[in-house]
């Protein structure tokens, strides 16, 4: 079981921004890879750290983790910011500046060439409410740029590899020196060599890709999930970037989503209102019998528990509202209306609701508490 991200740095869930950040700076200063070289339970530590900083330091993210938890990253198919997915490159690509200039990149001590990352790709998948219910594999093809075959770098001349440029500067306290990214290779301390024909300026050309992506039952509209390493790459020796996947959901024909309850609305006649009826009803699942008693009256709901949509972190799952609706026909013939007439005045006609019979909005407040 994943570790609380608040428990792994030592905050509560009231924290602001800018004790998120001392917080992560004083756990990655402790167990900084330099400060504990050959250290893995260090490095694991390190990396849990990051892994909670990059979430709960940006608000969207923080905000989906604290109603989903560490579902709303992980699910079932390595989404999210999982440190099976980040390496030290990416720490220190990210997080740097937060270690200020005591530290260089892993390993390095002084700084250093840093492994660029490629962009992200976005794309949208379409899901059912089935395969929301149930959770779904989907293959998808994507467009990436990979580095081209035969396509090879070199150390980059400017920096000698180092990735940084040195500056001395002259100032009234005497002579300055200066690190600074080197503005031929951007950090990475290579440059292109030789590259194919087809291959662009960075020795990369575009590919098609089919991506099979595990999503997880409950995901809403509009929540992104991310599948580590599928987007695009970089030149040289570098990372992969992420594919983001927005999700869209489908609307059902009958059913209504609201959370992880769902909607149906039944209709039925006057005289299967009075005598009581077992009906079948669209579930997420299949149809699903239910039996309607005597005298049912219009705007009644029955809720079938657990029908619903499962919860993302796995508590459950909500429940089907059937809202039942009495249909009043509209056009009659003689002998039906004249059956009407006679019982208008009939006692067993006469509305009478019984006070344990609840009003249309003491129904709907029912509904949504």
């Amino acid at each position: 079981m994943k570790k609380d991200f608040y428990e792994i740095l030592g905050i509560s869930k009231n924290a602001d921004a800018a004790e998120i950040k001392k917080a992560y700076r004083k756990s990655a200063l402790k167990y900084h890879p330099d400060k504990n070289p050959g250290d893995k339970e260090a490095e694991e530590n390190f990396k849990l750290a990051a892994e909670a900083y990059e979430v709960l330091s940006d608000p969207q993210k923080k905000a989906k983790y604290d109603q989903y938890g560490h579902q709303a990253f992980d699910g079932s198919g390595g989404f999210g910011g999982g440190h099976g997915g980040m390496n030290m490159d990416d720490i220190f690509s990210q997080f740097g500046d937060i270690f200020g200039g005591g530290f260089g990149g892993f390993g390095g001590g002084g700084g250093g060439p840093r492994r660029a990352k490629g962009s992200n790709l976005r794309i949208k998948v379409k899901l059912t409410l089935e395969e929301i219910a149930n959770g779904v594999e989907k293959k998808v093809k994507v467009k990436r740029k990979v580095q081209a075959k035969g396509v090879t770098y070199k150390t980059c001349t400017t920096c000698n590899g180092q990735g940084q440029v040195m500056r001395v500067t002259n100032t009234i306290l005497g002579r300055m020196q200066s690190a600074s990214t080197c503005p031929t290779c951007g950090g990475s301390g290579q440059i292109l060599d030789k590259k194919p024909s087809e291959a662009d300026s960075q020795g990369m050309v575009q590919e098609d890709e089919t991506v099979s992506i595990k999503i997880p039952a409950g995901v809403t509209d509009g929540m992104q999930l991310k599948v580590s390493n599928k987007g695009n790459d970089a030149p040289g020796n570098s990372i992969p970037g992420d594919l983001i996947v927005a999700i869209e959901e489908v609307e059902h024909e009958f059913l209504k989503r609201e959370g992880e309850n769902i909607h149906f609305d039944l209709y039925i006649s006057f005289p299967e209102a009075v005598l009581g009826v077992s009906k079948d009803i669209e579930a997420i699942n299949g149809k699903v019998r239910i039996k309607l008693e005597e005298g049912i009256q219009s705007g009644k709901i029955l809720r079938l528990k657990g029908k619903g949509i499962p919860s993302l972190n796995g508590y459950g799952s909500g429940d089907l509202l059937v809202h039942v609706n009495v249909w009043t026909p509209k056009t009659l013939n003689k002998e039906q209306k004249q059956f009407f007439e006679n019982a208008l005045n009939d006692e067993h006609f006469i509305p009478s609701p019984e006070k344990s019979e609840k009003s249309f909005f003491e129904k709907v407040k029912d509904m949504f508490s």
